[in-house]
Order: structure tokens, then C-alpha cells, then sequence
């Protein structure tokens, strides 16, 4: 990301602003709280992503004089400025100064737990609401779609190939990072490769082949070219010619002693083609060249195919996986939980909906992960301003149980006091290893327990009682 993005945001969190600073509100302390409602995919997990892009947008949050000025510009309805002079001066002049606590990336997260906290100035906590869910929702979501994908592959290396129909520049980059967060093994986006430090793979196109007199020659060329990087495109014409023509090509640089790296396959039915190139392969003498594929792959037909016995071992996945295709939008939503009154008491606040799964929770939430024997058995969403030591849970589906506290893992770590930074960023390989760790944790999980900690039960009912009574 980079740079001043402050004005990223929808202008209702400005016009809110502006009303809390007219009503003399916008100093109150708030908590405000990011999560999800549903797991994506119809999945059973999601992978938290997008941290390190939120830390960049709140290192510089300011509002700078073009910015001012532009804001300055806005009329209402009738010609009149929307905002005054004394709240743009207002702003101009604001400093973040909320606490932020976050789900560190890679760590794998259930509905409603909150994935950030933000606590501090009622005005602050509003405005920065809309970047940080396009941030969070975005890189979780891919992430997620990238774990998918690589569980199918069962250990066979991916590759993010989504640059070209990613939506747009920035989506581009985020999806490349959250990918490999995700468990892909490389990109073939150079500038995400040289911004996060991720993997570069690549091959060449069909267009490389059709510049070229003959196919063979084409592949001798690009031989020449990148003896130690030869992966060849065989499907521009006749699949089984190409797979002959790369033996062809492979046998004369090995006698220049380099090895071919493999075949992409890009059409047709590549279980059936993947098997007569890895038969026409190892009776060449090429054991170790790898069969590549791509053409609009995803976790459905990586399984599929892997079921009809293809014999593929890196898949180039791009369309599918960049732009989340049968998924377009992770539902992250941002709900205030409670704000300090005169006396500096927490007034908890409470969303109500006739669904039950838009009810919001109140309080200074956190997730409390208990871990039995090194392995995750349940999840309870607390309160910290409670004691939460009553060892009593109510899940999501009504059950009463009990959990030891003693057992328990916050997941929520702090990254910002009164606007200071206090974490540490962690490199990007950290991070998928993180991913790779957590899912390991869950892979053979069944029926895992969500809830909320009986008093943060309590409390959300009776404060839905007060709220119907109203």
C-alpha cells in the first residue's frame, strides 16, 4: 500500500464526525470491534490476513492540507459547506492516539471473534472504520482461498498466477501477499515479489511460441535463452508433438549439462494429457520434470483432477484464487461495543436484529483459546473488563460447557497504545509458516466449540432485554 490514505473512507464516517464533534461526543472513549459473521467458501475456517497493510495505513493517518482543502470543497444540498472551517482545522490537526489490538496474520479464526479491537477517542475509532474492512476482508478472504487451494494440492506446489484479471493494481498486490500467506509456494507477480519478498515462478506464453517459424524452435530459442529455467508451454498446437518436442530439447541441454525443469499444460483435458506427458516423460529419461498446469484451477478441480489420477505436481492457480471467483466478499463488518461515561464507566452498547447472527456482542472483547494436550479445543469470546473465571461457556448452538481459563491463549496481541506502535512486524515467511502451523492444529478438528463466557452471555441478554424494552 504505501502512502497518506486517510481519505479512504466512505464520506458517511466523515459526516458522523462531524456530528460527534458538534455534539461535543467526539472525545468520548469507544470500543469498536472488526469481525465476520460467516466463514467463507461454505468452509469451517478463515485465516486472518491484511495486519501489516493496517499498520501502514495507520502509521499515516493524517489529514493533510490537500486534504483539507478538498473536504473544504463539499457543498450541501442547498450550496452550503458541509463542513465548517472549525472542524476541518479540527481535523487538520488530529493525531491517532487509539489503542489497537489484533489477531496476528496466519492465525486461524472463527465468526464473531474480533480480529481488531480499537480503543480510544469515539472520532477516531469511526473513521478509520471503512479502510480497515476493505483492508481485513480483502487479504482474509484470499488467504483463506489460497489454505483451500493448497490443502487440495496435498503438498504439490502452487503457484498464485492471478495478476493479469486481479481487480486492479492494489488488488493485484494484496492478493499476491495474502496467497502466499495462504500456503501458496510463489508468485509470478515481480513487483509483489520485490515489495513482500515472495517467490517469483514464471514460464512463457503461447505468444513466445507462435513468434517462431516452428514449435521446436520456438522451445530451442527459449533453451537458449534460460537453460536453468525451462518449464515449455506444449499446448499451442498439438499436446503430445509439444511434450515430444520439449524431450527433444531437454536431451540437448543435458548435453550442454542442464536439466529441463518441466511442461505446462494450459488446455484441454489435463488429467489425460498430464498422464500421457508424465509417461511420455519418464520414458525419455525425464523423471524429475514436472508437469505444470493452469486454466482456471481451483480447490473443486485440483480435487477432481487429483481424483482422476492426473499426474500433476505444481498448479498455476489464477483467476480463481486472486478474485476469490465463487466467492467475491468476505462479510467483515465493524460494531461499536461500548463507550465510557462521565464517571468513566463502560456503557456497553448492543446491535439488535431480527437475525439472530447480526446481534452484536458487547464489551472489551477478546477470544480465549483453549489448548488441551497441544491441541485447540475451543474458543470463548470474553470480556476482559469480567474476571472470566467461571469456566462455563455458552457455544453458539445453545450447549452449556465448561473450559479451565488456566488453559487459555489470548488471541488478540497489542499493536498500538495511544497511538504508538508496540508490534513488531513480522516477515512474510513467519507469517505463512504461522498459516501452515494452524492448520495443521485444526486439519483433523471435528464439531470445534464456539461461544461466548457465561457472564459475556449474561450480559449481551439482559442488554437485549433493556433494548426491546425501548
Amino acid at each position: 500500500m504505501g502512502g497518506n490514505l486517510t481519505l479512504l473512507t466512505d464520506l458517511y464516517q466523515l459526516t458522523m464526525a462531524y456530528g460527534y464533534w458538534k455534539n461535543g461526543m467526539h472525545d468520548k472513549e469507544a470500543v469498536f470491534h472488526l469481525f465476520f459473521r460467516k466463514h467463507p467458501f461454505k468452509g469451517d475456517y478463515t485465516i486472518a490476513c491484511g495486519l501489516e497493510f493496517v499498520m501502514d495505513y495507520l502509521d499515516n493517518l493524517k489529514f493533510d492540507p490537500g486534504d483539507i482543502a478538498y473536504l473544504g470543497t463539499l457543498k450541501t444540498k442547498n450550496g452550503n459547506a458541509l463542513f465548517n472551517e472549525s472542524f476541518l482545522n479540527y481535523l487538520q490537526r488530529m493525531e491517532f492516539t487509539c489503542d489497537v489490538d489484533a489477531v496476528p496474520e496466519g492465525t486461524l479464526v472463527h465468526p464473531h471473534q474480533p480480529l481488531i479491537r480499537i480503543k480510544g477517542p469515539l472520532i477516531q475509532g469511526q473513521l478509520i472504520e471503512t479502510a480497515l474492512l476493505n483492508i481485513v476482508n480483502f487479504s482474509s478472504l484470499i488467504a483463506t482461498k489460497s489454505a483451500r487451494i493448497t490443502k487440495a494440492a496435498q503438498g504439490d506446489s502452487v503457484l498464485e498466477f492471478g495478476l493479469r484479471r486481479a481487480q486492479g493494481p492494489d488488488g493485484a498486490l494484496s492478493a499476491s501477499r495474502a496467497a502466499y500467506i495462504g500456503g501458496c509456494h510463489a508468485t509470478s507477480n515481480v513487483l509483489a515479489g520485490r515489495k513482500f519478498g515472495i517467490p517469483l515462478k514464471g514460464t512463457h506464453a503461447h505468444s513466445w511460441v507462435m513468434c517462431f517459424d516452428s514449435e521446436i524452435e520456438s522451445f530451442e530459442a527459449y533453451a537458449n535463452a534460460m537453460p536453468d529455467n525451462c518449464v515449455f508451454l506444449v499446448d499451442t498446437y498439438d499436446t503430445e508433438e509439444g511434450v515430444k518436442n520439449a524431450i527433444v530439447i531437454g536431451k540437448r541441454l543435458r548435453e550442454k549439462g542442464y536439466e529441463m525443469s518441466g511442461i505446462r499444460l494450459d488446455s484441454g483435458d489435463l488429467a489425460e494429457l498430464s498422464i500421457l506427458a508424465r509417461h511420455l516423460l519418464d520414458e525419455a529419461g525425464f523423471p524429475n520434470a514436472q508437469v505444470v498446469a493452469s486454466n482456471d484451477l481451483d480447490e473443486y478441480r485440483i480435487r477432481e483432477l487429483k481424483e482422476k489420477g492426473a499426474r500433476i505436481s505444481v498448479w498455476g492457480v489464477g483467476t480463481r484464487l486472486s478474485t476469490a471467483y465463487d466467492q467475491p466478499a468476505l462479510g467483515g463488518v465493524y460494531k461499536l461495543a461500548g463507550i465510557r461515561d462521565g464517571n468513566g464507566e463502560w456503557e456497553y452498547r448492543i446491535k439488535l436484529s431480527e437475525q439472530a447472527i447480526k446481534v452484536s456482542n458487547p464489551g472489551i472483547l477478546n477470544t480465549l483459546r483453549i489448548i488441551e494436550n497441544n491441541e485447540p479445543k475451543k474458543d470463548i469470546i470474553i470480556n476482559e473488563e469480567f474476571e472470566n473465571k467461571t469456566g462455563k461457556m455458552i457455544s453458539f448452538q445453545g450447549e452449556n460447557l465448561n473450559f479451565k481459563p488456566e488453559n487459555g491463549k489470548l488471541l488478540l496481541q497489542g499493536i498500538y497504545r495511544k497511538g504508538k506502535k508496540i508490534y513488531n512486524s513480522v516477515d512474510i515467511h513467519s507469517i505463512r509458516e504461522n498459516t501452515l502451523s494452524q492448520l495443521e492444529l485444526f486439519n483433523n478438528i471435528k464439531d470445534y466449540k464456539i461461544g461466548l463466557e457465561k457472564e459475556l452471555n449474561d450480559l449481551k441478554n439482559d442488554l437485549i432485554l433493556k433494548a426491546k424494552k425501548q
